[in-house]
């Protein structure tokens, strides 16, 4: 995990505050904050901003399960259900798959404020790619 959250300088992740918190046998956890990076002008959380972070977790938790020497993953879907505006603090995301096939990935992404309560339901469609041949 330190080696994915060192890869996001200079990415729209990092200008966006994300940062992967946790990873496991079918999970990984990361979180943003809900400040002028993320908000929208009514100032609450950006739908935007927490599709990124939704994205960010499946692509990265899809990533983890293949042979990096083999294979990439990319995203090929996602949308996206908000359910409660957030103004302040964190949203915390978590990714789990739906279905880990050989050639695509479906991961199912719950983002919650502070408190737990939920404020967006994201599903996600990865595509596992192979590598060019370096030859």
């Amino acid at each position: 995990m330190e080696w994915a959250n060192s890869r996001c300088d200079g990415t729209a992740i990092r200008a966006l505050g994300i940062e992967m918190t946790e990873v496991t046998d079918d999970a990984l956890r990361g979180r943003m904050p809900v400040d002028g990076r993320t908000r929208q002008p009514g100032g609450v959380l950006h739908g935007g901003a927490s599709v990124l972070l939704a994205e960010t977790l499946a692509s990265w938790a899809s990533s983890f399960t293949v042979d990096a020497d083999k294979f990439y993953c990319v995203g090929m879907e996602i949308n996206a259900n908000h359910v409660r505006p957030v103004a302040d603090g964190f949203v915390h995301g978590e990714a789990r798959p739906i279905s880990r096939g050989r050639t695509t990935q479906v991961w199912d992404i719950r983002i919650t404020d502070d408190a737990g309560k939920l404020v967006c339901v994201s599903r996600c469609t990865m595509a596992v790619l192979a590598r060019p041949s370096e030859y």
